[in-house]
């Protein structure tokens, strides 16, 4: 079961201030490349753009929003779709953001940003590995993190959004104790119940986590 208590201010800054912390390392010490993001490979990074990506799949022109979007590698992977006529990429992360504007400097329709202030309403919004890395912080911690993020997604987007995390049905021995693991089928619970009755839930690409996709009806 979810624990919704509301999430607190200082709790949720402590950890944006540590997950800066520890982002602006990784890019700092491996550029921008999977490992500058803390992914294991190039080709599972691209296979979770390709699971969040079908948020869209179906739609006409569309805006995005990329939360936590690195140096911006899910913009180089959608290069090639055409009906995303808006791109925008948001990160804590100066030096992510840094390192975005600088990779996609000759691209038009897109632009990078680290003030929260300035997310406003896309069509959809996708999350790529934001939850999965917690730190010190306690799993409640985590947790009301979590919840209070997906609130923030949804409130980005005007047609749905889609995210991924670490799955616990992970095996025990590979799991550690600095990740966060998340029951897939709690979240999808919360997310039927929370923001819309449309809500698909992808475990079967072959890493240890799971993607949500959350489709907003038509008004």
């Amino acid at each position: 079961m979810l624990n919704q208590a509301p999430a607190d201010a200082q709790t949720l800054a402590n950890i944006l201030t540590d997950v800066r912390g520890y982002y602006d390392a990784k890019i700092q010490t491996h550029g921008p490349g999977a490992r500058g993001v803390d992914w294991n490979s190039e080709a599972s990074q691209q296979l979770r753009f390709k699971q969040l990506l079908k948020i869209c799949a179906d739609a006409g022109p569309f805006t995005l929003t990329d939360y936590g979007c690195g140096y911006g590698a899910l913009l180089a992977y959608a290069a090639g779709m055409d009906r995303m006529i808006l791109y925008r990429g948001f990160d804590v992360s100066e030096q992510m953001i840094m390192r975005a504007r600088e990779l996609h400097a000759g691209r038009s329709r897109c632009e990078f940003f680290t003030d929260a202030g300035q997310l406003v309403p896309t069509d959809y919004t996708v999350a790529s590995g934001i939850f999965n890395v917690r730190l010190n912080h306690d799993a409640a911690s985590w947790q009301a993190y979590l919840l209070d993020t997906l609130c923030r997604l949804d409130a980005c987007s005007t047609r749905g959004f889609a995210f991924n995390a670490l799955t616990s049905y992970s095996d025990p021995p590979r799991m550690r104790p600095d990740l966060y693991y998340a029951d897939p089928c709690v979240l999808f619970h919360y997310c039927k119940h929370r923001f819309s009755r449309n809500v698909a839930l992808l475990h079967d690409y072959g890493l240890y986590e799971f993607t949500i996709l959350v489709t907003k009806q038509e008004a």
